[in-house]
């Protein structure tokens, strides 16, 4: 269980990759966090948008408090909301867990610090790592099989279609999966460029 540190401030990280999504399902699990465990002294670190080619000023932020020792315990949604690759997140981890400051995962039920922390955090941040990349190449073949059986690929502008039963079957295994590691029905929804009608349809196959 995370205790606040005498002193210190308790920083809660969100991050959120795209302007069309949100990060309402992280903010309301880890507000409920903080405040089951009495957490008052809380400083709130919110990066709305964080594709490869935008900054993270609210990761800058928590850099810069974290450098002045100002933050003893961090709590984030999932560990890998903290960056958005396996390099990024373990030299973070590392620099956190060297500081002696506690890492908190929320979804993950993880309290980590010092050097057992950063040996976990580095399996879990792989494993996570690994299995976006499967997802993805899941994704591109699918898109290869549909260009080369001269199908069409994407949408049209304006158009959100919802999920055949054949694309059901193909995606509810991929979504129960997004689903189990905590990812929010409106995320997977975007992930598939469908609606969170056919998410659930294909959560309860």
């Amino acid at each position: 269980m995370a205790k606040q540190r005498k002193g210190k401030v308790t920083a809660v990280y969100t991050r959120v990759s795209t302007d069309a999504q949100r990060d309402d399902s992280q903010a309301k699990a880890l507000r409920e966090y903080t405040q089951a465990h009495g957490m008052g002294n809380v400083n709130w670190y919110r990066d709305r948008i964080s594709s490869k080619d935008l900054e993270r000023p609210a990761m800058k932020r928590l850099q810069r408090d974290v450098f002045a020792g100002k933050v003893g315990t961090v709590i984030v949604y999932r560990l890998d909301r903290l960056a958005r690759n396996l390099r990024d997140g373990l030299n973070l981890l590392a620099d956190l867990c060297d500081r002696g400051i506690r890492v908190v995962s929320v979804c993950e039920q993880l309290d980590l610090n010092g050097s057992v922390g950063q040996i976990i955090a580095s399996v879990l941040l792989g494993v996570a790592q690994m299995e976006r990349e499967a997802i993805n190449e899941r994704i591109r073949a699918g898109v290869a099989a549909r260009k080369a059986k001269g199908l069409p690929v994407g949408r049209r502008k304006g158009q959100r279609p919802k999920w055949s039963k054949a694309k059901r079957k193909v995606n509810a295994e991929l979504a129960r999966s997004l689903r189990r590691q905590g990812v929010p029905v409106r995320d997977i929804a975007a992930k598939f460029n469908c609606s969170r009608q056919a998410v659930y349809a294909a959560l309860s196959e």
